[in-house]
């Protein structure tokens, strides 16, 4: 029976968490499938051929209006690379999709408060800025070149993967119709696609908050050392990343039950960034790059994600930003009519008219121009998809050459 009521005490914990974050997760997908559906990505690859400052910032900005998804972000950064973008700037890019984006910002602070939002986006800028400056010594652009060249000739490049911004400008665009039916697939696509992190990630910090004592962490994490404890958690917090496989949105919710038992500030900003060194995305890099890079990302990521929030926390302690206080739970216990419910409600209602949207799409004249890729749900554009399968008549679109090539291991088990 004890056990039945810590496993209910934890669910009921993972669902206020969500109930808390609801109405930010909808928006911030919603902005998502509206940058993607509206603004052309072939002007950002043009902007991106070097690793100097303002290509830099150009990618960091591009990033920011991207997709948050890190499995989308990485397929997208390695399209831009194969098309010619520089490979710092193109794993900026990735970065900053990932990190920098507004529905993790507003996740952030319902869930945890806004000093962990603010340092995400100041602890961003450092781990950027970090890695303008060391990955290109790390892989060089002759080891990159290198990489470029195998995907030509192997047939990984797929053409160009962009759209080319037909339609007019901006003011045009937002007059289409089957712009806003495009976009509330793109939206719809994206939460499919991370649906299993998200779930994974609520589940997982409802039994962390509820069911793993203190001293487990305790015994990973350094506590009551002074210095020694920020430096060792922030080390240590993509560790946690990495083996817990829970990237993009998901693990806001697992930071917050990190950040109730004990885990430094810096440690917990760190962990975050990590999402993009979880195992299934480095075996993702290993595909993409080959094992000399995917060995050198990872040897530049992880201790530039640990400095990020190292730096983060002592700018924020400098300034009076680190909470005193540690919440008793991460999230309300109960549904109270308040301010949450009540944007839960509007966002609710707004996701059902996206839904019917995206749903009658086939009312729209290039409503058949994107298709759905059957491995991860993505929705991609038939005219640029990085990757195809010919199965009798029928062709199947894909996101990146990874999911082709898990959908044709296996494609009845691949398209479940």
């Amino acid at each position: 029976m004890a056990a039945l009521d810590t496993i209910g005490r934890s669910l009921d914990e993972g669902f206020f968490m969500l109930w808390e974050t609801l109405w930010a997760l909808i928006l911030g997908f919603t902005l998502s499938g509206i940058v993607q559906a509206f603004v052309s990505r072939r002007q950002m690859h043009r902007l991106m051929g070097d690793h100097r400052p303002a290509a830099l910032a150009r990618g960091t900005l591009f990033g920011m209006a991207s997709s948050s998804c890190s499995y989308a972000a990485s397929a997208l950064a390695k399209s831009l690379f194969a098309r010619g973008a520089d490979f710092t700037t193109a794993i900026v890019f990735m970065v900053a999709s990932t990190n920098l984006v507004i529905e993790l910002g507003a996740v952030l602070w319902l869930l945890i408060g806004w000093q962990f939002a603010a340092a995400e986006f100041v602890g961003g800028t450092i781990m950027i800025a970090l890695l303008g400056v060391l990955l290109p010594r790390v892989v060089p652009a002759a080891l990159a070149t290198q990489v470029r060249a195998r995907d030509s000739v192997t047939g990984h490049d797929h053409g160009e993967p962009f759209d080319d911004g037909a339609g007019g400008g901006f003011r045009a665009r937002l007059r289409q119709p089957s712009r806003w039916a495009a976009s509330a697939g793109y939206t719809i696509a994206d939460l499919r696609m991370v649906r299993r992190e998200i779930v994974i990630g609520f589940v997982l910090a409802g039994f962390l908050a509820v069911a793993v004592p203190m001293h487990v962490w305790s015994d990973v994490f350094l506590t009551g050392h002074g210095p020694l404890t920020t430096i060792e958690n922030a080390v240590v917090g993509p560790f946690v990343a990495i083996i817990s496989f829970v990237c993009s949105i998901g693990n806001v919710a697992l930071a917050s039950a990190l950040w109730k038992d004990g885990i430094s500030f810096g440690g917990v900003i760190a962990f975050l960034f990590a999402d993009l060194i979880t195992i299934p995305l480095l075996l993702m890099y290993r595909t993409m790059y080959g094992g000399r890079i995917t060995l050198r990302l990872l040897a530049v990521l992880w201790p530039v994600m640990s400095a990020s929030g190292l730096i983060t926390e002592l700018l924020f302690r400098a300034v009076g930003g680190v909470p005193n206080r540690r919440p008793t739970v991460v999230a309300t216990e109960h549904v109270a009519w308040n301010y949450t419910t009540f944007l839960n409600i509007v966002a609710v209602i707004a996701f059902a008219a996206l839904l019917w949207l995206y749903r009658h799409r086939d009312r729209f004249d290039d409503a058949d121009a994107h298709a759905i890729d059957p491995v991860c749900r993505m929705q991609v554009e038939k005219a640029n998809a990085p990757a195809t399968i010919s199965l009798g008549d029928e062709t199947v679109y894909f996101c990146s050459q990874r999911c082709r090539d898990r959908f044709a291991k296996d494609p009845a088990r691949s398209a479940q």
